[in-house]
């Protein structure tokens, strides 16, 4: 049976995080975050986890190496990942889907949800040390980072787009039949 690639993307909050968690419990799913490998260095230079911190070591990289850096790493790590189904979670740019869409049976699934909406989960999980403070005004400015700026846009090149404006299980309805679909 042929590996199923589910590349999840959209803006911060969306509840990228949410479907990679519930495809990993209910269907055995691998997971693979784009933010795991700049967290990885940052943690390595003892460097802060915020938002701004993760954005400037992601243009660091790329502006230094190559604009798709990272997708080739991801890339070459779900090439080698033996789960039937791999979470590719934080897709974020047009370089990031031109590099993994040469991967069989790789799906796009864009994950909309409305501002108020997304704000609220960033507070409250406070992934990012500077998270749990964070003002509204802050959470729209936020959006104006460079490693935000061509999320919006990917819902365009999407296979699948997911609203998380409802229910838990109104998610992982969505998500079940996508992975249904695409499962022989």
């Amino acid at each position: 049976m042929a590996k199923l690639i589910l590349g999840i993307t959209g803006e911060m909050g969306s509840g990228k995080g949410t479907i990679a968690k519930h495809a990993s419990l209910e269907h055995k799913a691998s997971t693979r975050r784009f933010s795991t490998i700049l967290r990885d260095l940052l943690d390595r230079v003892y460097v802060e986890q915020t938002r701004e911190n993760i954005s400037t070591i992601s243009t660091i990289l790329r502006k230094n190496f190559s604009e798709d850096i990272l997708a080739k790493a991801m890339y070459h790590d779900t090439e080698n990942d033996t789960h039937k189904i791999v979470i590719v979670d934080g897709v974020r740019r047009l370089a990031d889907i031109a590099y993994l869409r040469e991967l069989p049976h790789f799906k796009l699934v864009y994950i909309e949800a409305s501002m108020e909406n997304r704000y609220e989960r960033i507070v409250k999980r406070a992934e990012n040390t500077d998270d749990a403070a964070k003002t509204f005004e802050q959470f729209k400015k936020d959006h104006e980072l460079e490693t935000e700026l061509q999320i919006r846009d990917l819902k365009n090149y999407s296979n699948y787009v997911v609203n998380n404006d409802g229910t838990y299980a109104d998610l992982y309805d969505q998500v079940n039949k996508i992975i249904a679909e695409n499962i022989a």
